[in-house]
């Protein structure tokens, strides 16, 4: 009975185990592999390989690595002329006034720096500005802030205008041409350059160190707005001036602290078009993007319209281990132009971030002349921005790691 007794109980428990292997409705969790890990092939030891210039200074490199690392979890948000507006007084930023913090990113210009008028002179209005330029580049630097500039140069015929608006048809067609190599304007374009070159080897913190510059010139190009835009220069055309430049303050100027940023508008729908004048991954740190007219009370079509855009972007500097960014943005309120309800917490951040987007930093246009791009305390849309810096991928000064140090 014994033996029979255990054939029994053997036979009962193979039988169990057969069900449970064949039971759809088995209770036991499915064994799920551990996720992948990404390994980011940029490390604080090969960072210059992927940089434009391998000589830049340590502090520039740290900011390229940290920019990158940054944008993997979170974006900065910056502000054209936060502390000094052409247009307003000086003092605080407008954003530290609505916010209690000043911006992680201080947008400046060089359009006044490299102005025909600005002789150098303490009177002179254009000098004055240069050196208020350089103070709060400066003052942004010492409170750990990264800085960024344009470069709205003014046409080589009269040095009127950047506008294409305010040209002849013969200017338009032969001003960029001109400051090529070789052109009849390429001296002209050196003067300049050799300009922004003193201005940046002089750039010091209070330990005579240099300040790194992110530098986005030739902006907006895909359209045609400015002298430069693409009516008026062949993508040839345009990457040899772009090359040039890099180049010159680079190798011949010998200016190690910048970081180049190549920065269309928002007419491209696909990475490929958006290349079309793209001058090559030697020359560009900084993928960018400026993009007001998807944000232009178009509301969550606009908004799903710049991400797919920004998507692209954040792709391709994955791709090619560079930084990506949202460089200039905003929606301008005035006494005629409301705001909208929920631009900045809304539409604005689903766009920086819908997708796994990955961008470093997002540019804010200037305040003034009658507009403004961030609110200030008292206006109606002060609550959607303080809505929009308290979410979690959003960096103001007060969060913002130390960009200038490279991590161990």
């Amino acid at each position: 009975m014994k033996k029979i007794f255990i054939s029994i109980l053997m036979s009962a428990i193979l039988t169990l185990n057969s069900c449970s292997k064949d039971d759809s409705t088995n209770d036991e969790p499915d064994v799920v592999d551990p996720p992948v890990t990404v390994v980011d092939p940029v490390t604080p030891q090969n960072v210059r390989t992927f940089m434009v210039d391998q000589n830049a200074t340590d502090e520039t490199v740290a900011l390229f690595y940290n920019l990158r690392k940054l944008s993997q979890t979170k974006f900065a948000v910056g502000h054209q002329d936060a502390f000094n507006a052409f247009y307003g007084a000086g003092g605080n930023s407008d954003i530290k006034k609505t916010t209690g913090h000043d911006p992680a990113l201080l947008g400046s210009d060089f359009m006044f720096i490299t102005d025909k008028s600005n002789d150098g002179q303490a009177s002179n209005w254009f000098f004055q500005q240069e050196n208020k330029i350089i103070q709060d580049t400066k003052e942004a630097y010492s409170k750990g802030m990264i800085n960024i500039f344009c470069w709205h140069l003014r046409e080589p015929n009269n040095e009127d205008s950047f506008y294409a608006s305010d040209m002849t048809s013969e200017q338009k067609n032969t001003a960029f041409r001109s400051i090529m190599p070789g052109g009849a304007n390429h001296d002209w374009y050196k003067l300049k350059l050799d300009k922004v070159a003193s201005v940046l080897s002089n750039l010091k913190d209070a330990n005579n160190k240099l300040i790194p510059v992110i530098f986005r010139p030739f902006h907006e190009f895909d359209g045609s707005w400015f002298w430069w835009g693409a009516n008026y220069c062949s993508p040839n055309e345009y990457k040899t001036v772009f090359q040039f430049t890099v180049d010159y303050l680079k190798n011949t100027k010998n200016v190690h602290n910048i970081l180049y940023s190549f920065a269309p508008d928002n007419t491209y729908s696909t990475s490929s078009s958006y290349l079309s004048r793209y001058p090559g991954d030697g020359y560009v740190d900084v993928l960018g993007m400026d993009n007001y007219g998807d944000f232009n009370n178009q509301g969550t079509n606009g908004s799903n319209l710049a991400n797919n855009k920004l998507k692209y972007l954040s792709d391709l500097g994955i791709e090619k281990k560079k930084i990506a960014a949202l460089t200039e943005t905003g929606y301008r309120v005035t006494n005629t132009t409301p705001p909208i309800t929920n631009w900045f917490s809304t539409y604005l951040y689903d766009a920086m971030t819908k997708n796994n987007v990955q961008l470093a930093f997002v540019m804010f246009w200037n305040n003034g002349n009658g507009g403004y791009y961030v609110p200030t305390p008292s206006a109606t849309n002060a609550s959607d921005f303080n809505s929009f810096v308290i979410k979690p991928k959003v960096v103001l000064q007060n969060t913002l790691p130390n960009m200038y140090v490279l991590p161990n």
